[in-house]
């Protein structure tokens, strides 16, 4: 893997991911295959390195003629960018090996013993190893659930289970950022001159357990604004914990809980403002956007949907893993379904891109919630070639102006953890090379049962069309 590994443009030299990705087609990319890269003193771009970060690379050999020698002390150390390679590497689990070429008398005065002359080495990587950023207890709770494939929610036909609001409820940031959004939507709606006397009307659509409940009543307080609270949840199990959150904090007189679907719920009067708990890993995949069609009726004119907008993200892929686990499945369902993916052993190959935006109220009830969006990707020209197994899905979300949060990995919030990435699969994986444009056409398909997404690559070569008519996956309406 050194610089003179990687002159696509060199007749005489190959990129050594080609030779790699040839033998892997050759094998037809079996579960077994495992790669260990040699690394050699000059590294090739940033790029090309992190096509490997999507490999399954197990092992690393370092010889020991990469390393370099102060002036003063004979002292052994890596070169910056193999500092940060190998701490690259670590984060992948990867095993580092030591390979002696040749012992410079230097290293061995280093070591201390003729008898242990890579030592000196060792204690270098292993110094690397030990700078490493601590392992959080949200990283430790996630090292299981890395890079395996998990059914995303079905929102009409699925209750939410009692651990999934347990999980959902510790995220504090999520809900800092709605009680600061209902907080500033409070003070702009009603002047300090009247707060001791007009009552916001204010309803929570998709109540849980209470949590956006209960930030919303955080909001008043900080504020000093009076609410009236509809509390509507669909769950008669959730609405039992409801319930009970409500007498026990004595939240009776401002709270009413609604045990019912929003779709068949007729309220008592006009909302000024609307909050929602929608929000899925790619945006709207959790029927957002017609849950809230649906609860508009009752909002009024001038009223405020918490939040007020969010945007889906698409990003290509190497994700070997992946796609080797929904290829045992040996059925086209699992090649072909959108997934929640703790991403750790991929490849980003380009940076995000914008699929669709959903904005709250409508403008207009006859705006369709279907929807079509062509993204052109290009692969940097210090890439090299590299292999696309499917697409990974974000958003970003406003929840009140300026209040913001989201998963998009360029402008991620910190220590939100409710969402994990979506996966979109490839059936069969693209090769893409330096310099190229991945042409990918996306979907969201209304009917009146159900919502589904399609998807396929129309250049540098086409796929067929995923999950056409959601034969594969859907969401319930």
């Amino acid at each position: 893997m050194s610089n003179d590994d990687y002159r696509p443009l060199s007749n005489a030299l190959v990129d050594s991911w080609e030779t790699w990705n040839s033998f892997r087609m050759l094998c037809d990319h079996h579960s077994q295959l495992v790669v260990a890269l040699d690394i050699k003193r000059v590294l090739p771009p940033e790029n090309s390195l992190k096509r490997w970060f999507g490999e399954p690379v197990t092992a690393a050999i370092l010889d020991t003629e990469i390393f370099l020698t102060k002036a003063r002390g004979n002292t052994l150390y890596l070169p910056k960018r193999h500092q940060k390679l190998i701490a690259d590497l670590f984060h992948l689990d990867t095993r580092i090996v030591i390979s002696e070429i040749k012992v410079p008398t230097s290293a061995q005065s280093a070591a201390g013993s003729k008898s242990q002359p890579l030592l000196a080495y060792w204690s270098q990587v292993s110094n690397i190893y030990k700078q490493r950023d601590p392992v959080s207890e949200q990283e430790r709770s996630e090292f299981y659930t890395r890079d395996i494939l998990q059914p995303s929610l079905r929102p009409s036909r699925n209750y939410s289970h009692a651990i999934s609001y347990d999980d959902h409820e510790k995220d504090l940031v999520k809900y800092l950022h709605y009680e600061i959004a209902i907080s500033r939507a409070l003070l702009e709606r009603v002047p300090d001159e009247r707060a001791s006397v007009i009552a916001t009307v204010l309803v929570v659509v998709g109540a849980g357990r209470g949590r956006l409940v209960h930030a919303s009543l955080k909001a008043a307080e900080r504020t000093g604004r009076k609410l009236r609270v509809y509390a509507v949840e669909k769950n008669p199990q959730t609405v039992i914990a409801l319930d009970e959150l409500i007498r026990a904090n004595n939240w009776d007189n401002t709270v009413s809980v609604v045990s019912s679907d929003v779709r068949d719920w007729s309220a008592p009067e006009r909302a000024d403002i609307l909050v929602s708990d929608f929000l899925g890993s790619f945006g709207d995949n959790e029927l957002s956007p017609e849950s809230l069609d649906a609860a508009q009726r009752f909002l009024e004119k001038d009223g405020i949907s918490i939040p007020s907008s969010y945007t889906s993200f698409l990003q290509p892929l190497t994700a070997p893993k992946l796609y080797q686990e929904a290829k045992a499945r040996k059925d086209i369902l699992h090649s072909e379904s959108a997934c929640l993916v703790n991403l750790h052993n991929v490849a980003r190959l380009t940076p995000s891109q914008q699929v669709f935006t959903f904005s709250h109220p409508k403008c207009s009830d006859n705006q369709s919630n279907q929807r079509y969006q062509k993204l052109e990707f290009r692969i940097p020209t210090d890439t090299g070639s590299a292999m696309v197994h499917g697409f990974a899905g974000y958003f970003n979300a406003t929840l009140y102006k300026s209040v913001l949060f989201g998963t998009e990995p360029s402008t991620m919030t910190p220590n939100l953890n409710t969402w994990l990435p979506m996966f979109f699969p490839l059936r069969t994986p693209i090769c893409v090379h330096r310099g190229s444009i991945l042409e990918v056409h996306f979907w969201r398909c209304v009917d009146s049962r159900k919502v589904w997404y399609e998807w396929c690559v129309t250049s540098p070569s086409s796929s067929p069309i995923h999950n056409c008519n959601g034969r594969s996956c859907w969401m319930d309406l």
